[in-house]
């Protein structure tokens, strides 16, 4: 059955910095204003399109969030051979109407300091869309003794560049903007 032209999806693949990771963009919203990071097929439960991936041979990742995916594969592969089959599978899953994620429940905004207020917006703002274009997401998880601790996901978690990214990018940035803050680290997915 031919997809009606308001369901007909587009997918086109996008390299990334991380060489074993690959973007595949969707002309539809997948995961608006959330992310969800599976770095194995035991904790992709909740989501039938990575249980799905990790079906595949070569999947040793997947990162959704907004309108892509993120595949990371193991380097016995060759993303020139995968590409194709993988962009038939999104666009057949998507135009098929299958569930991306599983709906969870939303948690209550903890408390913040003006500090880890202002981090958060410094990294919604400007770094977030920089991540979000190479593949990845980046998380706010605390601010302690001077040190913000964030949580690479997607194509930037396990990549060579994303250390250098997070020393001389995001950690500038924040000291900059930020008199308090003193280091960036990131935290193991």
């Amino acid at each position: 059955m031919e997809p009606s032209a308001e369901n007909f999806v587009t997918i086109y693949a996008e390299a990334t910095p991380n060489p074993e990771s690959m973007k595949f963009v969707s002309s539809k919203m997948l995961l608006p204003n959330d992310s969800a990071d599976f770095r194995t097929a035991a904790s992709a439960v909740d989501s039938a399109l990575a249980t799905a991936l990790f079906e595949m041979p070569f999947v040793n990742g997947v990162f959704i969030m907004n309108n892509f995916v993120s595949i990371t594969k193991n380097n016995d592969y060759e993303w020139f051979d995968l590409i194709p089959d993988l962009r038939t599978f999104f666009q057949e899953w998507i135009q098929d109407g299958k569930m991306i994620v599983s709906p969870k429940q939303q948690l209550s905004p903890e408390q913040e300091t003006e500090v880890e207020r202002k981090i958060r917006q410094l990294l919604e703002d400007h770094v977030r869309p920089a991540v979000e274009m190479d593949g990845g997401a980046i998380d706010f998880k605390s601010f302690e003794n001077g040190v913000v601790t964030v949580q690479m996901k997607g194509s930037c978690s396990g990549c060579p560049s994303s250390t250098m990214t997070l020393k001389s990018g995001i950690e500038n940035l924040l000291k900059r903007m930020v008199p308090e803050v003193q280091a960036v680290e990131a935290e193991a997915v």
